[in-house]
């Protein structure tokens, strides 16, 4: 009945030493994946959002400095009608 034991205690070791090593190659998987995607992402050309609302803020003042002096070039052309 010992044998049984001491065979069901070392299957219940290996069982717990596989799902200790499976979880560490699951992070190390996950290690490497992120680090490869960093580099993919920091090799192209992508802006930050940060720079995005800028440039969309830009825009959007020059959108409307445009629509001003529009408004000014037609006020100036009735007046010389």
């Amino acid at each position: 009945m010992q044998t049984r034991n001491k065979f069901f205690d070392d299957m219940s070791q290996l069982m717990t030493n596989a799902m200790g090593v499976a979880q560490g190659a699951k992070t190390e998987a996950e290690t490497a994946m992120n680090s490869m995607v960093d580099r993919w992402l920091a090799n192209r050309d992508f802006v930050t959002r940060e720079e995005f609302d800028a440039v969309r803020a830009m825009a959007q003042k020059a959108r409307e400095e445009n629509a001003s002096l529009l408004a000014r070039i037609e006020a100036l052309e009735a007046k010389k009608v």
